[in-house]
């Protein structure tokens, strides 16, 4: 196990590096640098000072030896500071990161205590009306768009019914209670359109683990349809489960920019967007690293729960 885990961590570490040159190459390709920005904010710079300020800041060097100093700069810890707030990036990022973490865990807490039991029950019921209503709520949830579930959560909830707030995040002290009255309305969006995906994926894994001879055996030695379900069957169905939810949590991550906006959430996916706009090198760089970070970080913990999950599964270093 500590052979396998310390594998995985340098892959990780190597991947991070190979991911932090291409998105370093890739946000310096971009069109127009901050100093184009402060000569169209300032009509009275001239060219010979913006040549200055380019050779002031590196701006003027080769890709490579740029991404060099960027690297040895933030291995000291030294990750430099954002042009759009004027302050250390790690001051303007932790905040974002931590109400992104807190709003994604609610909303995949839900999704998974939701869909795993409906996927599995319809699973075990298949062609029953609880089978079809199930599959009902996953289709609507898989089609409808965020945008638009989150407009119409708007509109009832805090425009007609008055009961929750239309945005923004709870101020800080606040009691739990308000802090989940902000929280609900965008961790609901997340969750509805999650759900239907998750569940669909729980009933199609239930559906091939309840043909296998085991499942068979322990019916016939009188399992009853909760011992089935829950212990013997749901246990291997999650495993291909566990690769989806991975996967998935990366994602939903970064890719939260259309929830965070509407409810007006300050979270990391708002924050990418800002920062890859306003040309926020430094902001936008450690932003996007974040992310893939938690890509493979939420890969080494499916792999992790494969060999839970599943005792046949062996973690081995193979040197």
């Amino acid at each position: 196990m500590t052979g396998y885990l310390a594998r995985r961590l340098g892959q990780s570490l190597l991947v991070l590096a190979i991911m932090s040159f291409l998105i370093y190459s890739l946000i310096g390709l971009m069109p127009g640098d901050p100093i184009d920005i402060m000569i169209n904010a300032d009509p009275y710079m001239t060219a010979e000072d913006a040549a200055h300020l380019r050779n002031l800041y590196g701006l003027d060097l080769p890709i490579y030896e740029r991404y060099w100093n960027w690297l040895l700069a933030a291995l000291g810890g030294d990750f430099g500071y954002s042009r759009l707030y004027n302050q250390p990036v790690m001051v303007v990022l932790l905040p974002a990161m931590a109400n992104s973490v807190q709003l994604l865990f609610v909303a995949l807490l839900v999704s998974v205590m939701v869909a795993v039991p409906a996927g599995a029950l319809a699973a075990y019921r298949q062609r029953s009306i609880l089978d079809y209503s199930v599959n009902l709520f996953a289709f609507a949830g898989i089609s409808i768009p965020q945008f638009w579930l989150g407009l119409m959560l708007i509109m009832l909830f805090a425009v007609i019914l008055g009961w929750l707030p239309a945005g923004g995040i709870a101020p800080q002290g606040a009691p739990m209670a308000e802090q989940l009255r902000y929280l609900l309305l965008p961790a609901a969006t997340l969750s509805i359109t999650s759900i239907g995906s998750y569940a669909r994926y729980i009933r199609s894994a239930m559906l091939e683990v309840l043909r296998q001879d085991y499942i068979r055996t322990a019916r016939a030695k009188g399992a009853g349809p909760s011992r089935v379900i829950w212990r013997h069957a749901l246990r291997n169905a999650l495993i291909p489960f566990v690769t989806v939810l991975a996967l998935d949590f990366g994602f939903l991550f970064s890719g939260a920019l259309i929830v965070e906006t509407i409810f007006a959430w300050p979270g990391m996916g708002k924050l990418i967007f800002d920062a890859i706009m306003g040309n926020d090198y430094n902001l936008a760089l450690l932003s996007l690293m974040l992310a893939t970070g938690l890509v493979l970080a939420g890969n080494l913990l499916a792999d992790l729960a494969y060999a839970w999950l599943d005792p046949r599964i062996k973690l081995v270093h193979r040197g």
